[in-house]
């Protein structure tokens, strides 16, 4: 995903900057980043809930 990024501004066969960036492409790795973010913190958040229900119920 973050190399999505630098490809979306230059050409990865010359390393030249493109004259018109691939804005698409870059906002797509973004968003991707941003999905992954947010899917893990959700997931670990309901892997911390189910944990404190586990441990409050031993009492």
């Amino acid at each position: 995903m973050v190399v999505t990024i630098p490809i979306a501004f230059f050409e990865p066969s010359t390393g030249q900057i493109r004259e018109q960036p691939f804005f698409t492409l870059m906002w797509a790795a973004i968003a991707g980043i941003i999905i992954i973010v947010l899917y893990s913190s959700y997931k670990e958040r309901k892997e911390r809930q189910a944990a404190n229900a586990k441990r409050r119920s031993r009492k």
